[in-house]
This record gives C-alpha cells, structure tokens and sequence, in this order.
C-alpha cells in the first residue's frame, strides 16, 4: 500500500486508527517495563551488619533497594562491647545508635548479642556466648529492636549445634540464628538435620553460600525452599553474600553478580551481607537503576 493510500484508508477508519494505536503503545509500555525489571533487582528485606571498629560510622543509602531493616551481627564481639552499659570494655568509638535508630534502612532492628571473629572460639565458648547474650539483650537502645539474633553460626559438621536449645530458652523472642552447609551435603539433608535439633519458635538466617561459590542461586535457593517446608515460612530467611573472593580477602559482589542471586529468590525475606562493607553507593546506584 502507497503511503496516500495508507493516508486514506486510515482516514475512513479512525476507530480502527486508534485501537491500533492503543495496541502499539501498550506493546511498548510493555516491552519497557519487561527492560526495566530485566535489568533492576528485586527489593531486599534488609542488610546486615557485622560490627566492627572500621565501619562504626555506618552510613549508606540501601533503601533505594527496598531495605527497612537492620540485621545486626553482635553489639559485642570478643568481649568488647558496642553498646554502653553492659559491664565489657568498650570499642573506642561506639555507633551512634540514636541517628541509626533514624535512617530508612532501620526501621526494624534484629539485634546480634555476643559473638566472636572466631568460630572455632564461638562454638567451644557457646555456654558462656549464651550468658553474655542474655545480659546484653536486657540492655536498653534507642532502636525498634523487632527481634534477637545469637550470632554462632551453625553448619551440620558441628555436633555441638545440638546444644543451642538449652543454651538459646533463656534468650529473648523472637529470636534467630544462622546456617550454612559449607559441606554441600545436600537441601533436603541440611533442612532435615536442622529441623532434629532446633526449637520451633527460633527462626534462621540461611547463608546462600554464592558469594563464596559454594553453589549456585538456583541450588540456594533449592535449600531454602527445603527449609520452608521444614520449619515454615516465617521461619526461613535467605542472607545474600554480597561479596566475592579476592586476592588476599574479598571484594563487593559487582551488580550483575548480584542481580541473579536476589532474582532467585523472589518471595523470600533478603539481606545483603553486608551492607557497610561490600554494598557500595556505587553499587546501590547501578542495582537501583
């Protein structure tokens, strides 16, 4: 067809004109959308926080992933405390838990109890780690503290795992501790062994195990929906390793390593570990895009 003849039969049939264009925008608002969320990750939950002298400064602008909460690793860490009050020596600078109580990342605080760097030093001290834990978690904070995190972690190797129901009774709810499978023993056989052990009203961080290549996305997330069916979805949540190995330590995972890890795991409650140390405003931007 001639473009005067397109120009006509256009002319005589203006309503066919505009649903074909309707037709056409709608395919383009569609094609946009589907770039958008192609490239833009899914919200997170939260980030997490491992405490230490070099970020007490905690500062960032994760909200513009979604993050409104604030998992707190420990607010002591081989005897040095975080917070004021608790009868430990003291870090040189505290966190200044009043303007933190303020940000949007925030909003709603899992506070870690006592922990250490160490685990081989965490699982031989757990009895003692439990003590300090119950002291601290009396302690008042300027922060909406939703929860309780006991910060030694738990792997099916550790035959001492099976003492954390004694050790954790004592301790406020809700409450949470982590897993990881560093063994890749398997989805079910790690779900199954936690469910032996742990009480049903404590919940778990499940340390997806990409950031160190342990698996992939869709195995970890193979894991988590073992434990969902395990211990019910209130009680799983997923911690996205947020980093990758390096030489001499690691370094922040780059956006397109991270895209697939929080895309696997739509439905899920996120945090990014961690937040200060390897989720750079740098990366926030290119995920947020």
């Amino acid at each position: 067809m001639s473009r005067g003849g397109s120009r006509r039969f256009l002319g005589r049939h203006p309503t066919l004109c505009a649903v074909l264009l309707a037709a056409l925008l709608a395919g383009a608002i569609a094609a946009g959308w589907w770039v958008v969320q192609r490239y833009r990750a899914p919200a997170v939950t939260g980030i997490a926080w491992q405490v230490d002298n070099r970020t007490v400064g905690i500062a960032g602008d994760w909200q513009r992933l979604g993050a409104q909460e604030l998992l707190v690793q420990w607010s002591a860490v081989d005897d040095l405390a975080f917070v004021p009050g608790s009868g430990l020596p003291q870090a040189p600078v505290l966190p200044d838990w009043r303007r933190i109580a303020q940000e949007p990342w925030a909003r709603r605080v899992i506070l870690g109890l006592g922990g250490r760097f160490d685990e081989k030093r965490a699982r031989a001290g757990i009895a003692e780690l439990a003590a300090q834990s119950r002291a601290l978690a009396r302690l008042p904070t300027p922060l909406n503290v939703v929860g309780w995190y006991f910060p030694v972690e738990a792997s099916p190797e550790w035959e001492g795992a099976r003492q954390l129901p004694a050790l954790l009774k004592d301790l406020p709810r809700p409450l949470w501790i982590s897993i990881y499978d560093s063994a890749n023993g398997g989805a079910n056989e790690m779900a199954d062994w936690v469910a032996s052990w742990l009480p049903p009203d404590v919940g778990v961080f499940f340390q997806d195990g990409v950031g160190v290549y342990a698996r992939t996305p869709k195995v970890a997330l193979e894991y988590a929906e073992a434990l969902r069916k395990k211990l019910g979805s209130e009680r799983v949540r997923i911690i996205v390793e947020a980093f990758r190995p390096a030489a001499g330590g690691f370094r922040p995972a780059t956006a397109d390593e991270l895209r697939p890890q929080l895309a696997a795991y739509r439905g899920y409650q996120t945090y990014l570990f961690d937040g200060p140390h390897y989720v750079t405003p740098a990366l926030v931007k290119a995920l947020a895009r």
